[in-house]
């Protein structure tokens, strides 16, 4: 499950781009009981979703002309440059080279070959995400595609990620973990192809950690949230559902089955 001990090509950031941060920071505070804090006066209006005081996302206004809202997922890399060459090598497509964001970090913002969007992050003084796979933080990330085994093929020659196939009603899914330490205890997230005919788009997924998922839901919608995929119980897994807040970005919940 995903710790804070971040290695190379963990998920190690979150963040929400919103047209509105305001009634966004305030859907999330309803829904999740996280407290927006801003970075500063100088950072045009990003901030921080913390729980007890801990960073677990982040949010900040749309800056990418025709951008929807949406979740984005940063990956840890030690060298940003390298990493970004190997994008481009790898048939994606690189939408905004490394930056310096004052001393924090390296960022840098990308397209894998089948659409889905992600970012990198290399640390300075902040080494990502304080507390996740605890209740309202984030525990799972999950990649839909049309192909997923290629695009995995595109991730692991960015960050040597390991995969295990999980037999799933209908498909495989696959297990992804770092190229580090035990492959189960090294696991953050998975890869599933996308749903035919419903419209959906290829998309990182972040699955956050709910103590009732069915609870969670009836929050979410009476503060202008959506149902996009109802509760289900998943076997050894535990109850899930998708939703999307006011603004359209999609996110999970999972409460995680106390057996596993």
């Amino acid at each position: 499950m995903l710790g804070t001990d971040f290695v190379t090509g963990s998920p190690n950031w979150l963040d929400l781009g919103s047209p509105d941060t305001d009634a966004a920071a305030a859907f999330y505070g309803a829904v999740l009981g996280w407290q927006f804090v801003s970075a500063g006066p100088d950072t045009g209006g990003y901030g921080f979703f913390q729980v007890d005081g801990k960073t677990v996302a982040a949010l900040g206004p749309l800056t990418e002309e025709g951008a929807k809202s949406a979740w984005m997922i940063h990956f840890k890399t030690d060298d940003i440059t390298a990493t970004v060459q190997s994008v481009t090598a790898g048939g994606g497509t690189v939408r905004m080279e490394p930056m310096d964001v004052m001393g924090e970090g390296m960022l840098a913002q990308a397209t894998d070959p089948q659409g889905a969007q992600f970012a990198l992050w290399q640390p300075g003084r902040t080494a990502g995400l304080e507390l996740t796979s605890a209740p309202n933080t984030l525990l799972w990330a999950e990649l839909h595609a049309p192909d997923p085994e290629a695009d995995i093929a595109f991730y692991q020659g960015l960050f040597g990620w390991r995969t295990q196939d999980m037999p799933a009603p209908g498909m495989t899914y696959r297990v992804l973990s770092t190229s580090e330490g035990d492959q189960q205890d090294a696991s953050f997230g998975g890869a599933a192809p996308l749903n035919d005919g419903e419209g959906e788009l290829p998309r990182w997924v972040p699955y956050f950690h709910a103590t009732d998922t069915d609870a969670t839901i009836a929050t979410a919608q009476s503060n202008g949230g959506s149902v996009l995929m109802p509760a289900t119980d998943v076997p050894e897994v535990g109850r899930m559902a998708w939703l999307g807040d006011p603004f359209g970005a999609v996110f999970a919940l999972l409460t995680p089955d106390p057996r596993m």
